[in-house]
């Protein structure tokens, strides 16, 4: 299943992401992940958000540049070797991982590690035949 990422790209400095969280709230956007990069001046917000189209309007609407990109939202055991399992398998195939990050749903019991790849549709059908489960943004939302 395919999940949505917002990429909201933004200038370093003091209440850009008070603004992108701002907008969200108005629009009764739920967060569910987030990270943040910079380099230098600029910087990019990732979001996995409950609304991701309704979000990228809402935030487009307010002149940020915004990008929905899909992604994919794996689900894998949280113990040692559990991201591992995963990244083994991608390696293996040769699949390159643009970018990513992760979170824990259940301490000891279930992580979700969310990738953007270069091959998503071959990635996709790779990790499920291999046991993995992935997460759409309806599946998400209801984390």
């Amino acid at each position: 299943m395919i999940a949505y990422q917002l990429s909201v790209f933004a200038e370093d400095k003091p209440g850009k992401l008070a603004h992108v969280t701002s907008v969200l709230a108005k629009a009764k956007i739920s967060i569910r992940a987030t990270t943040i990069s910079t380099s230098d001046t600029f910087g990019v917000i990732n979001l996995i958000v409950d609304d991701p189209q309704r979000a990228e309007k809402a935030l487009t609407d307010t002149g940020m540049t915004v990008h929905l990109k899909s992604v994919l939202a794996v689900l894998i055991p949280d113990k040692p070797g559990g991201l591992d399992k995963l990244m083994q398998l991608l390696f293996g195939e040769g699949i390159n991982i643009n970018n990513a990050y992760g979170f824990v749903l259940e301490s000891s019991a279930k992580a979700v590690f969310v990738v953007d790849v270069d091959q998503i549709e071959k990635t996709e059908k790779l990790v499920e035949k291999n046991g993995f489960k992935t997460l759409d943004t309806d599946a998400l939302s209801r984390l």
